[in-house]
C-alpha cells in the first residue's frame, strides 16, 4: 500500500506534459558496462526458470552489458522505483507510462537510434501511452490481454462471464464462489468492474472503464465491496497466484496468460477465457529514466528487444503478442503464426487497455474521478471499507 501512496507523486502534475525539454541521447557510444531493468516477472529470462526461455545471455556477451533485474508486481510500484531512482529503463504498462512521463521520470527516445523501429506494429508506433505531442518515450514491448483464469475439474465448460469473481453465486461444483476466487491488488482493478457493468448496467452509460463520473464510479466501487466478500487473497505476485490455484483452492480470477501458461506446464486443471463482457488488457513499453547512469547499453537492449528472438519467444514465454509481428513467423524464435492467433494478435481492437484515469476526459465531460482516487478507495475496499 505504501507503494501505492507514493505513486501518486506523480500526478501532483495533473498529467500536464507542458514544459518537457529534455534533451534525446544523439548517438550510442561504448557500453557502461551494465543496464538495470525494472520489469514484469517472466518478462527478462536469462534460462534459470526454464533453459529454453533465455534472450538476455547472448545479449550481455555481445555488448558487455550485464542485465540486472527488479522485479515489479503492480504498475505502482514501478512508478515508485522510478520516482526513487537507480534504474534506468522500466517495462511500464499505460497505468503508469503517462504518470512516468508527467512526473518527468522518463526521457524522450530517439527512434532513430533504434534501427529495428520500423519493424514494430503500426498499432503501437504511436500508441498514446507512450507518445506525448509527437515525441515518443519509449519502444513497445509486448502486449496482452487480462483473461480469465479457471480449474476446469470445477468449471467443466469454460464460464462465460466473470460474475464467477464479481458475485456470489454457485460454481458448477455445486460450492459457493466465496472464499475460491482472487482479485488483481491494484487500483487498476476498478477499470475490470467498470468493464463488468458496461454489459450488466448499461443504464449507468459508461463508454470507458477508465473515464468514470461520479456515479459510475460509485458503481465499480459498489461492485468491488461486492467482490471483497468474496474474495480470498488478493494478488499480485504472479508466483504466489500459481501457488494459490495448485495449493490453496482457487478456482476462478482475472489473471495473466503467463500464469495460465506456467500451471498448465506443470499439468495443472487449469484453462483460460475471454468472457463476454470483454477484457483489460496491458501494452508494455520500455521507457528509460531521465537520469539513466547507462544510456548505451539501454539504447543497445531497446534494440535488442525489438531485433533478436526475445518478441518471439517472450510471446510463448508468456502468452502474450510481440511488438515486432513478424516474430509470429520468421523463425527468429519459437513463436509460431498459429501461436500469435492464439495469444490474441488479431484481438487488439476487443482489449481495452490499461491507462491512467484523469479528470479531464473525453466521454463524460472533463468530469472523470482522477487516479489518485482509485489508489486511495481501493486501499479502502481491499481493507473491508
Amino acid at each position: 500500500m505504501k507503494s501505492f501512496l507514493k505513486s501518486c507523486t506523480a500526478l501532483t502534475v495533473a498529467l500536464s506534459f507542458s514544459g518537457q525539454a529534455i534533451a534525446q541521447v544523439k548517438e550510442i557510444g561504448e557500453g557502461e558496462g551494465q543496464v538495470n531493468i525494472v520489469a514484469w516477472a517472466g518478462y527478462i529470462e536469462r534460462g534459470e526458470t526454464d533453459k529454453n526461455f533465455d534472450w538476455v545471455t547472448k545479449f550481455e556477451e555481445a555488448t558487455g552489458c550485464k542485465v540486472n533485474v527488479k522485479t515489479a508486481n503492480t504498475s505502482d510500484e514501478m512508478v515508485a522505483l522510478m520516482n526513487e531512482g537507480g534504474f534506468d529503463l522500466v517495462t511500464a504498462s499505460g497505468d503508469a507510462s503517462l504518470r512516468l512521463i508527467a512526473g518527468k521520470r522518463v526521457q524522450p527516445i530517439n527512434i532513430d537510434l533504434i534501427k529495428s523501429w520500423g519493424t514494430i506494429d503500426d498499432r503501437l508506433k504511436d500508441a498514446p501511452w507512450h507518445t506525448v505531442d509527437g515525441v515518443h518515450y519509449g519502444v513497445p514491448y509486448m502486449w496482452g490481454p487480462n483473461v480469465l483464469m479457471y480449474n476446469t475439474n470445477v468449471f467443466k465448460e469454460a464460464p462465460k462471464s466473470w460474475n464467477v469473481v464479481f458475485e456470489e453465486t454457485n460454481l458448477p461444483d455445486g460450492k459457493s464462489n466465496k472464499g475460491r476466487v482472487q482479485a488483481y491488488d491494484g487500483p487498476i482493478h476498478v477499470a475490470d468492474a467498470a468493464l463488468y457493468l458496461m454489459t450488466h448496467k448499461p443504464e449507468l452509460g459508461i463508454k470507458s472503464p477508465y473515464e468514470l463520473n461520479e456515479e459510475q464510479y460509485k458503481a465499480a466501487l459498489d461492485l468491488l465491496r461486492t467482490q471483497r466478500t468474496l474474495v480470498g487473497r488478493y494478488w499480485h505476485d504472479a508466483f504466489i497466484q500459481i501457488d494459490d490455484f495448485k495449493n490453496e483452492g482457487v478456482v476462478a480470477s482475472g489473471s495473466w496468460p503467463f500464469q495460465v501458461n506456467l500451471l498448465k506446464a506443470d499439468k495443472q486443471p487449469v484453462a483460460s477465457v475471454f468472457p463476454e463482457e470483454g477484457v483489460t488488457g496491458w501494452a508494455d513499453t520500455t521507457m528509460m529514466h531521465v537520469d539513466a547512469a547507462n544510456p548505451n547499453c539501454s539504447y543497445m537492449w531497446m534494440e535488442h528487444s525489438l531485433s533478436s528472438n526475445l518478441q518471439s519467444d517472450l510471446s510463448v514465454w508468456f502468452g502474450a503478442n510481440p511488438s515486432v509481428p513478424a516474430a509470429c513467423t520468421d523463425g527468429r524464435g519459437m513463436q509460431t503464426a498459429e501461436g500469435c492467433t492464439t495469444n490474441g494478435l488479431d484481438n487488439f481492437e476487443q482489449v481495452k487497455f490499461w491507462t491512467t484515469p484523469t479528470a479531464k476526459c473525453a466521454t463524460q465531460s472533463d468530469q472523470c474521478v482522477p487516479y489518485y482516487r482509485w489508489v486511495s478507495d481501493y486501499i479502502g475496499v481491499i481493507g473491508g471499507r
